[in-house]
């Protein structure tokens, strides 16, 4: 639970520009598969959103508030193959079809901008992303 406040504490400090965008990752895998959830698709993208919080959860109970986050997000790699092949069994102007198309974007810039950070992180940019977020006495 402490690491689940952590992370939530730290994404809440990040600058502007990363907490919108931020947002707009929650908005495409979170908030928007709610309103198509009589597809599986959609089912398929809230769940995984689901799993990347626990490991978001996980990932910073054991590295802190780092750059190592980026793993936190490695499900989306089958997700991205997952939801291609999808998209052609929708209609090109269908509501459910243009949300594939901005998961599918959103998600894959994210996954350039998280390759980087572990990229990063492994060599050696280990430091808490936020100030404030490590416990006193250096543990996390």
């Amino acid at each position: 639970m402490k690491a689940m406040v952590k992370f939530m504490t730290g994404m809440w400090r990040l600058p502007l520009a990363v907490r919108i965008w931020l947002g707009g990752l929650m908005a495409v895998n979170m908030v928007a598969p709610l309103v198509f959830l009589d597809h599986a698709e959609a089912q398929v993208v809230l769940a995984t959103a689901l799993c990347n919080a626990v490991a978001m959860a996980v990932l910073t109970a054991k590295a802190g508030f780092t750059r190592l986050l980026g793993l936190g997000h490695v499900l989306w790699i089958p997700l991205l193959g997952y939801v291609w092949l999808r998209l052609g069994h929708h209609p090109a102007g269908d509501p459910v079809a243009l949300w594939l198309q901005l998961v599918l974007v959103f998600n894959a810039v994210s996954l350039c901008l998280d390759a980087i950070d572990v990229l990063r992180y492994l060599r050696g940019e280990r430091a808490e992303l936020v100030a404030g977020l490590a416990t006193p006495g250096g543990g996390r």
